[in-house]
């Protein structure tokens, strides 16, 4: 039996004019170039897992357990064959090993970037997305009404602030997020384009296994497997069985790969995954709320059905790992999607206010920046200047003609971009997004180019690994038995010394140990540990971290 339930889209013919495609890739170019050109990998996850690309370029263990001084990496080894296969094709040609090993992962951003787009373009383009017809005619055309629903699609993902910093770094997460919105792809266009369809849903959840989230992607394909059987849609129910095969597949990857990893956590804390959701999220949660409302009784159409299913499942994998905000970061492509079907009933109040918010706050944030960077190179104002000195002490500003003229270009960008919205097309579905997602793009673009010389010297562990090498001579065998991943990894990549953590190797003359200074909120400075048989040479920390100290010892006799 059809449902003949009206859709509560109602939507002219004039409101889905097309975004320009040069200004559709200009947003795009804006957010994902900055940040990929001229940085170390930062602490913790984005250095750690450069350290095991770089251990396995080096040949320093095995490609299918990559490792770091013997600690093995947790979940799928796919991500850092990305990256050591890139390294490997890469700089001999001359080009930075770090920005070689990020390139395949700011290609994983653009494509599921592309994948959100034309997922949300296959799935506005089923009947029940469909807005309602008009009694004299004049409404939206399904083809022109779905490719303004695929833009809003994408501005949402874009104007994330979940996936500023996740999505630039070189992390596993990375890969399972492309694969996720590779999942959505495939159910999305399964009636329209078959074998496209086929192949999406085959290799996704494999593509997930390979990356560390083998029960993620089992879950997503049987949460595929229950949307599709009861399509109305015959292309749709004949995916079941390449659904299945994805899920043996992943199982297969899984097993060979050794990537099965159980990181479930007790959630401790409630309040705190609860201010997660509502900025990570933003500003796509409220947005989605508004669809699960009006549309609330299409829920279970394709259209709602394939985003909410994603949704629901990276939603409880987030909270089964105690509210990981990396596991959360798969949920971005679904809330994105459902983000855009609340544009046709969005009521014009509201998208004034959201207009007004993003012009005052994102020229809040760029008037912050560039005072910063004049204060630093022009010492007007002089107050922020000695703050950012105070912070990171040792800092020496660089000026950077070419980051620069990309920050003017960006910050005349948004000028332009403002006075374009509060001037024409205030009928384009799409113009709620187009102010947050251009606001979002300009405070990323100015914080990495006219801030990025600061924030590296801030998250880099390169001039902690300085100050040890001033102290260790390269070559030297060192023993690091406490240290976390991060800063193994840092020790590897940025030092010239054979790590281990077993302090029981004689021929090891150095050891090294991570001591914090504050204990609950008051700074204490603790008493260096007297070791057997070791010397006390000197305590070094990282420049812009006063909690971080590193005591470096040497072997007594």
């Amino acid at each position: 039996m059809t449902d003949t339930r009206p859709t509560p889209a109602l939507v002219s013919q004039r409101a889905v004019v097309r975004l320009p495609r040069l200004a559709l890739l200009l947003f795009c170019a804006a957010y994902l170039l900055p940040g990929v050109f001229g940085r170390d990998p930062w602490k913790n996850a984005d250095i750690a897992a450069y350290g095991y690309m770089t251990s396995l370029l080096r040949g320093e263990s095995s490609w299918l357990q990559p490792a770091i001084a013997g600690l093995v990496a947790e979940g799928g080894v796919l991500p850092y064959w990305l990256g050591a296969a890139s390294m490997a094709l890469l700089t001999p040609l001359g080009l930075d090993p770090a920005l070689a090993a990020r390139l395949p992962f700011a290609l994983l951003l653009a494509a599921t970037m592309a994948l959100v787009w034309y997922a949300t373009l296959h799935l506005a383009r089923t009947e029940a997305a469909q807005p309602l017809a008009f009694a004299f005619g004049g409404e939206a055309h399904p083809v022109d009404y779905a490719r303004a629903i695929a833009d809003g699609a994408l501005l949402a993902l874009i104007a994330s602030l979940g996936l500023l910093q996740l999505g630039h770094e070189t992390t596993p997460e990375l890969v399972q997020l492309a694969a996720t919105a590779l999942l959505l792809y495939g159910l999305a266009v399964s009636p329209y384009k078959t074998w496209h369809g086929r192949i999406a849903v085959l290799l996704a959840p494999a593509l997930l296994a390979a990356s560390g989230a083998a029960t993620t992607g089992l879950l997503l394909a049987l949460a595929g497997m229950l949307i599709s059987r009861r399509s109305s849609y015959a292309d749709a129910r004949r995916q079941v069985p390449w659904l299945l095969a994805g899920a043996l597949l992943a199982g297969i990857v899984a097993t060979l790969l050794q990537a099965w990893a159980w990181r479930l956590a007790p959630l401790r804390d409630p309040a705190s995954l609860a201010r997660l959701l509502i900025w990570f999220t933003w500003p796509v949660w409220p947005l989605a709320g508004w669809t699960l409302w009006h549309w609330r009784r299409h829920l279970l159409k394709r259209h709602l059905s394939v985003p909410l299913a994603v949704l629901l499942i990276a939603l409880a994998a987030s909270i089964g790992m105690g509210g990981s905000d990396r596991a959360l970061m798969l949920a971005l492509p679904a809330l994105a999607i459902m983000a855009a079907f609340a544009l046709p009933t969005l009521r014009r109040s509201v998208g004034a206010a959201i207009d007004w918010f993003s012009v005052f706050f994102f020229s809040a944030c760029a008037l912050t920046v560039w005072v910063l960077y004049l204060s630093m190179h022009a010492g007007i104002p002089a107050r922020p200047a000695g703050n950012i000195m105070k912070l990171a002490p040792g800092f020496e500003p660089v000026f950077q003609p070419l980051a620069l003229l990309a920050a003017l270009a960006g910050t005349l960008a948004w000028l332009a971009l403002v006075r374009w919205r509060t001037g024409r097309h205030r009928q384009a579905l799409w113009k709620t997004l187009v102010l947050p997602a251009g606001g979002v793009a300009l405070s990323w673009l100015l914080t990495m180019t006219l801030l990025l010389p600061v924030l590296d010297y801030a998250r880099s562990y390169r001039p902690m690994v300085r100050q040890i090498a001033q102290q260790v001579p390269a070559g030297a065998c060192l023993v690091a038995p406490e240290f976390s991943r991060g800063q193994l990894a840092a020790l590897e990549v940025h030092g010239r010394w054979t790590l281990t953590r077993d302090p029981r190797r004689t021929d090891c003359r150095w050891l090294v140990l991570a001591q914090g200074e504050r204990i609950g909120t008051e700074p204490q400075r603790q008493r260096s540990p007297v070791l057997a048989g070791w010397q006390l040479q000197t305590r070094v920390r990282r420049p812009t971290d006063r909690d971080e100290v590193i005591l470096i010892y040497r072997r007594s006799s």
